[in-house]
């Protein structure tokens, strides 16, 4: 049966505006009818649902959502917290498919009570689609993103520059360490900063290290397990005046008579496409380490 909805857009989160990150897609809203269980719930279906709106569905090409989730190992019976899910472009996936797979959505919001407000219209408000979201909170202050132990795996998409921008990256890590079950699922995807550059710590351009991503997560208790390609995009060299921001889907573009406005030209940044990034997957380990002997 084919889903029938009102879609509405919501005003841009919060989330740009007061930390410098990417503005959200749009997220659909108001009267959307239950989504029905599909016949073995697969990942496709909820990539291909008609809840989600034709303009999101456009970046699929460039944020490769089964790729991108499969590489992570993800399944729908797992319980999984989304860290800081913005817009929702992952919610409007992973929702409907745990829904249907008998599994759990945790959204550890950003301490925005806008953007929560906002994200809450779109998503929150309606369990029949997206399933019972839990609500929390991933912030320097907040006191943990999921009861300790209970997370099959945690996700963030695009949010570590963020973090490291508020100086609270090793939190966010430390919290998602805490929260996972032994074996469980760290997936990142970030901006990736090439290895030959400078890390700003701050990382004001929007672009990191991966070995910087790969540290945080390792001092946080994390291993490696896997990085992949299936984000990449190798026309973007991240050396762009404004930052990330620049390329699509924001396309910040220069004030008119600020030095970065000299031959500025839009079709350059749309031609390059969205940032490349890391993608990479890191496990906890089923044990602590053994000490060494003496």
């Amino acid at each position: 049966m084919k889903t029938s909805f009102l879609l509405l857009s919501i005003a841009t989160l919060a989330l740009a505006a007061s930390c410098g990150g990417e503005s959200p897609a749009p997220a659909p809203a108001g009267a959307i009818a239950a989504v029905e269980k599909p016949a073995g719930g697969g990942l496709d279906w909820a990539i291909a649902g008609d809840w989600r709106l034709d303009a999101v569905k456009a970046r699929d090409k460039w944020r490769h959502p089964a790729e991108t989730l499969s590489f992570f190992g993800v399944k729908p019976t797992d319980t999984i917290v989304e860290l800081w899910p913005g817009g929702g472009y992952y919610t409007a996936i992973l929702g409907p498919w745990l829904k249907a797979g008998g599994g759990r959505l945790f959204a550890a919001q950003m301490e925005s009570a806008e953007a929560e407000a906002a994200w809450k219209v779109a998503y929150g408000d309606h369990p029949e689609v997206y399933g019972d979201i839990a609500v929390t909170t991933a912030s320097k202050t907040a006191p943990n993103i999921a009861a300790d132990g209970s997370a099959d795996a945690v996700l963030t998409f695009r949010n570590i520059h963020n973090w490291m921008a508020g100086g609270y990256a090793d939190k966010i890590f430390s919290d998602a360490f805490r929260a996972m079950k032994p074996g469980g699922v760290l997936g990142v995807e970030e901006h990736r900063l090439p290895s030959a550059r400078d890390q700003d710590l701050t990382a004001s351009t929007g672009y990191v290290l991966e070995s910087y991503v790969v540290q945080l997560a390792q001092n946080a208790g994390f291993v490696l397990e896997a990085s992949s390609e299936i984000n990449a995009n190798p026309k973007d060299n991240a050396d762009h005046p404004l930052g990330v921001w620049m390329l699509p889907p924001n396309l910040r573009a220069p004030q008119p008579g600020a030095p970065e406005a000299e031959g500025y030209d839009k079709a350059k940044y749309e031609a390059i496409g969205e940032s490349d990034r890391m993608t990479l997957r890191f496990r906890k380990p089923t044990a602590a380490p053994s000490a060494p002997a003496p």
